[in-house]
């Protein structure tokens, strides 16, 4: 028969080093629980801001999709009303439009992609040597409109004789419809040079003398219709054409702003308008560079981009 062992004997005491090799184990055995219970977590279950972060972005790319799909179709609506746009112009005028922005959008991509390659240091240096520049083009021009106050100044009263302001009233810089330059002429359908601008206004609107001078020639052709030319001095003329009636006489003395006549369509004219001319020294110039007196800075390059926009012209 078996030796009973007694319910009361003593257990057998561990070793420090076992008792040191048991708590380790059990560390490693909570270490691996818990990093077993973080993965899980990390894997199937968002933490707060995990979650707000993915329902922001799909709340963002909704709105993404929207604001593309609203872009689409503005770009098939701009697209048909430029198509439109042509088909008019063909119709009217039998070319097709010159498009002057195309260069311009080129020039832009083309810098836009270089400086997407660019580092962020290149960017910084590129924007202080621009900045530098834009300064110092700033210091030349206040230098230069000084020395032009200055030369005002010493003439006096012949500024006045200075073609400085439009030739009719146009606030809202609308009117001007052809530009000085190469144009498509309404009649022979070829490029030609088109000497002066051309205002589009109704027959019978106000026209006004655009300097101080005094009326060298009141005449009528063919071609111009009846035509105003106005002697400013120092070189300085300028004329105004396809009238419906006059004002003034030969050699009559007219001051800045006065009504020399009314817009008609005389002449070989497509449609009632002025046809305006500044002529310096027997050379006609742009007229666009002499409405410095009721232009500011900003409207001045608007009239630009007006003028640029290559409409046709009308005589």
């Amino acid at each position: 028969m078996a030796k009973r062992i007694p319910h009361n004997t003593p257990r057998k005491h561990l070793s420090r080093k076992q008792q040191v090799a048991r708590f380790v184990v059990s560390a490693f055995a909570w270490l691996g629980a818990a990093i077993l219970y973080y993965l899980f977590f990390s894997i199937f279950v968002d933490t707060p801001m995990e979650y707000e972060l993915k329902h922001r972005a799909d709340r963002m790319k909704s709105e993404y999709e929207a604001l593309e799909g609203r872009y689409d179709t503005l770009m098939l609506v701009l697209e048909n009303l430029s198509e439109r746009d042509r088909g008019v112009f063909r119709s009217l005028f039998e070319s097709d439009p010159y498009n002057f922005d195309t260069a311009y959008a080129e020039e832009r991509d083309a810098t836009y992609e270089a400086m997407f390659s660019r580092s962020t240091r290149r960017l910084k240096r590129d924007l202080r040597d621009r900045t530098t520049a834009l300064e110092k083009r700033m210091e030349e021009l206040n230098e230069s409109y000084r020395t032009l106050h200055e030369a005002i100044e010493r003439r006096g009263t012949e500024s006045h004789n200075i073609p400085s302001i439009q030739p009719v009233i146009n606030p809202e810089l609308s009117l001007l419809t052809t530009s000085y330059g190469m144009h498509i002429h309404p009649f022979y359908k070829t490029l030609t040079s088109h000497q002066g601008v051309d205002y589009a206004i109704p027959e019978g609107s106000r026209v006004f003398a655009t300097a101080d001078g005094k009326v060298k020639e009141v005449h009528r052709s063919s071609t111009q219709g009846q035509t105003v030319i106005i002697d400013h001095g120092n070189g300085y003329e300028t004329s105004y054409s396809h009238l419906q009636r006059i004002s003034v006489v030969r050699n009559q003395q007219v001051r800045r702003g006065d009504i020399i006549a009314l817009s008609g369509d005389t002449g070989l004219s497509l449609a009632p308008h002025l046809h305006y001319e500044v002529r310096l020294n027997g050379m006609r110039v742009d007229p666009i560079h002499y409405f410095f007196q009721e232009l500011n800075p900003i409207e001045y390059e608007r009239l630009i981009r007006i003028a640029q926009s290559g409409m046709q012209a009308f005589d």
